[in-house]
């Protein structure tokens, strides 16, 4: 049983909007830290979006103004939504868990115990 599954990737034309989803299957997602991770090809992974214990978000300077992270605690879900999307949006979202911190204020991945198997987002010019 996969813990951490994500969803709302697609296909979007520049300057579109996504909201990505990712529900715990197996962890309550509330009380710890989490994020969202992306990987475009041939790139390394790298860190968008994170929340910490107290639902305070924090963003990577290419997505600050855009995407918004958040988590639904009733629903066990953590949420990206992504606004005026770029091409260089492009690539596999990530969503991964640090169930040891509650307080993160980076991306290191090594953080990170739990992670899905990922959506794709595609932006088109």
């Amino acid at each position: 049983q996969v813990p951490l599954v994500e969803s709302g990737g697609g296909s979007v034309q520049s300057g579109g909007s996504l909201r990505l989803s990712c529900t715990g299957s197996i962890y309550t997602l509330s009380g710890y830290c989490m994020a969202w991770f992306r990987q475009a090809p041939g790139k390394e992974r790298e860190g968008v979006a994170g929340i910490q214990s107290d639902d305070n978000p924090y963003y990577a300077d290419s997505v600050t103004g855009r995407f918004t992270i958040s988590r639904d605690n009733a629903k066990n879900t953590l949420y990206l939504q992504m606004m005026t999307l770029k091409p260089e949006d492009t690539a596999m979202y990530y969503c991964a868990a640090a169930p040891r911190y509650g307080y993160c204020s980076g991306f290191d991945i090594t953080w990170y115990d739990h992670w899905g198997q990922g959506t794709q987002v595609t932006v088109s010019s």
